[in-house]
């Protein structure tokens, strides 16, 4: 491979890995040094001496008894460290708390793993996971270019926002989405990365007050002061400026211990770039577009030198949605989409899951690039309940850098080359700073050696269109957003590709890094079609419709429900129902399944039942509607007159009587 893509491809690598790689450090129970900002290339995982001490995020049991033995004041959170560490014999230092039931613990001389596997056994504990570092999406394997390339933008400019054609098979076609929206100032993408450059044109206007989370898990044991401050590298800790200071690393600093394992590398200005996908000025007359043309950006500042930790992206993931964080002031532009362009190898974990799951609870999506080592995808991508983003190249095949597996949700365009040598032909164009080091002057990305690449930049064009389809549908729900991204995702191409491109396998222990072609197993539901997905907001929702049978119910007689009559909206099928009682559940109950479009009601007493038949379509929009059924009493029996004892049945008695009138009418 030629020098330069080599170089290049490393450094996109490292970009993916900066905020992914410290949790594969720490599952073999090493201390990751801070997160690595670039995702000019690929970057290993930081790897930190044995000794270090372990870190864990712990989370206690409602009515725990460390906690009712301990007042704790709810602002602060649980300070724990004393109680349980008394309980297993260990020498444990409190971090800080993340909920009323769940903080950061350290232990010196322990590794993390053996942490986790000491704490799990404590009755008061719910769950327990590694602290880890996450690092920025590092960049791509493909071939990239030449450090001393001329700068110049990519000659096709912002191709992947145009509509596709036969060239640009990936090409979201955001033009004809901003047809039905353009958006709105009030809505919120939180762009959790390296912090942003504010004084950069494109981007004044558009940027809310956000927060740097950096150093807010320090001090603690194995993660002093100073370390914080290093890696922070603005001279402060966790604090209100979130503006990105430059997170280069530099030979001397990599031959120390707290940077062991971190790559030498420039800043990257890496939060600018995703923020400049997402929200750049559009329409103004100079500059370049914004996918989400006039949203606005949240920045919170998770990753500096060489990345940042679980507990302090959690955090902020927690904060840019409007939720409580102990000790710091709340968010007062809560978001609604929030961007992940970081990640590691792993599986999800509890703190992750618990965090995606309080997000969605105020219906922000969450949204993840892949990563960028043609592996599995890792953590926090392939969690349950974010968007996962695999990165296509402009013809739609996924590209080599690109992870992949049955986690992804869709793919998106990445950027790539195209050629070995020369200009990067296919690029994403976006903000930036022209700086090495610490920030020098605002710019744009070129078509040289800061190409923006990576599947760290196909995860905001997705951000972008979740925005946007919240401006037609402000109540979507994270759910919904997912069914709809899935179902108008177009097909990924099969053939057009050079020759010996097969189809993409699913995710092995050697990267799979060369083009292939996408298929829903490995690259998620399709290519991004943020026109089809905004349309997919303004269509009718469907209409929950049942009837009832006996029609006037009785006790002790089933009643046969019937969702038959709902219906979908043209162009969409009904895919679930769901029957509920919501009003006299005393009186009568289900004698089967619940989640057909048919169900049986048993009554057992005389009253007013109200029931509730939600219908949803392959959309993941929903409609409710209910009856309610006036349960009568059991007809009461007939009287039965019996023979013999002095008594006459009916019909005997019938029968005398005719006789009676026979033998009358002959008298006379």
């Amino acid at each position: 491979m030629h020098a330069a893509l080599t170089t290049h491809a490393k450094r996109a690598q490292r970009r993916f890995l900066a905020v992914v790689g410290a949790v594969s450090v720490l599952s073999l129970g090493l201390l990751a040094s801070p997160l690595q900002a670039a995702e000019r290339g690929l970057l290993t995982p930081p790897q930190k001496a044995l000794e270090a001490p372990g870190r864990v995020i712990v989370k206690y049991r409602a009515g725990a008894a460390a906690l009712r033995a301990t007042a704790y004041a709810a602002k602060a959170g649980p300070q724990q460290a004393l109680a349980i560490g008394q309980r297993l014999g260990l020498s444990l230092q409190d971090g800080r708390a993340l909920s009323e039931r769940s903080q950061v613990l350290m232990a010196p001389g322990l590794s993390s793993a053996a942490l986790v596997q000491a704490l799990a056994q404590h009755p008061d504990v719910e769950w327990v996971v590694e602290d880890r570092r996450r690092f920025v999406r590092a960049v791509p394997n493909d071939p990239l270019f030449r450090a001393d390339q001329t700068t110049t933008t990519p000659v096709v400019g912002q191709w992947y926002l145009r509509a596709p054609d036969t060239t640009f098979v990936s090409a979201i076609n955001a033009q004809a989405a901003w047809d039905r929206t353009k958006g709105g100032g009030n809505l919120v993408v939180a762009v959790l990365d390296t912090g942003i450059r504010k004084e950069h044109p494109d981007l004044a206007g558009k940027l809310l007050p956000g927060y740097d989370f950096v150093g807010f898990s320090a001090p603690a044991t194995g993660y002093s002061t100073a370390d914080a401050l290093a890696y922070a590298n603005d001279g402060t800790l966790a604090d209100d400026n979130p503006e990105d200071p430059g997170d280069w690393v530099t030979s001397a600093e990599a031959a120390t211990s707290r940077f062991e394992g971190c790559e030498v590398s420039s800043s990257s200005w890496h939060g600018t770039q995703v923020a400049g996908l997402i929200a750049a000025s559009t329409n103004n007359g100079t500059g370049m577009a914004g996918a989400a043309w006039d949203a606005k950006v949240l920045p919170v500042r998770v990753l500096g030198k060489c990345g940042g930790f679980d507990s302090e992206i959690i955090a902020g993931m927690k904060w840019a949605a409007g939720l409580a964080v102990p000790g710091i002031p709340s968010n007062s532009y809560p978001a609604k989409v929030i961007n992940l362009s970081l990640g590691s190898s792993g599986a999800c974990t509890p703190a992750y899951t618990e965090a995606v799951a309080q997000l969605a609870a105020v219906k922000a999506t969450v949204v993840v690039a892949a990563g960028n080592e043609g592996l599995a995808v890792g953590a926090p991508a392939n969690c349950a309940g974010v968007v996962s983003v695999a990165g296509v190249r402009h013809a739609g095949t996924k590209v080599g850098y690109s992870n992949l597996g049955p986690e992804v949700t869709l793919a998106a365009p990445a950027g790539n080359c195209g050629q070995d040598t020369g200009p990067c032909l296919y690029a994403l164009l976006s903000t930036s700073d022209t700086g090495t080091t610490t920030p020098v002057g605002p710019s744009y990305t070129t078509s040289g050696a800061d190409a923006t690449i990576g599947t760290s930049f196909a995860a905001p064009l997705v951000s972008a269109t979740v925005s946007l389809m919240q401006a037609i549908n402000p109540e979507v729900t994270p759910a919904q957003v997912i069914a709809a991204l899935r179902s108008t995702a177009r097909a990924f191409p099969s053939s057009g590709a050079g020759a010996g491109v097969s189809a993409c396998q699913a995710p092995g222990l050697i990267p799979q890094d060369s083009e292939c072609y996408c298929t829903t197993s490995t690259c998620g539901a399709g290519l991004l079609n943020a026109a089809a997905a905004v349309a997919s907001m303004s269509g009718a929702a469907p209409t929950s419709s049942f009837s009832f049978s006996p029609a006037s119910p009785q006790i002790g007689v089933n009643v046969l429900l019937n969702g038959q009559s709902s219906t979908a909206a043209a162009g969409r099928t009904l895919t679930a129902y769901q029957w509920a009682i919501t009003a006299g559940g005393t009186l009568a109950s289900f004698s089967g399944a619940t989640n057909a479009v048919t169900a049986t009601l048993s009554p057992v007493a005389a009253g007013t039942v109200t029931v509730q038949l939600t219908v949803t379509d392959d959309l993941g929009s929903s409609h409710v509607s209910s009856q309610t059924l006036t349960i009568g009493s059991a007809p009461a029996p007939q009287p039965v007159l019996e023979s013999g004892g002095g008594s006459s049945s009916p019909a005997a008695l019938w029968v005398l009587a005719l006789c009676a009138v026979l033998l009358g009418r002959r008298r006379t």
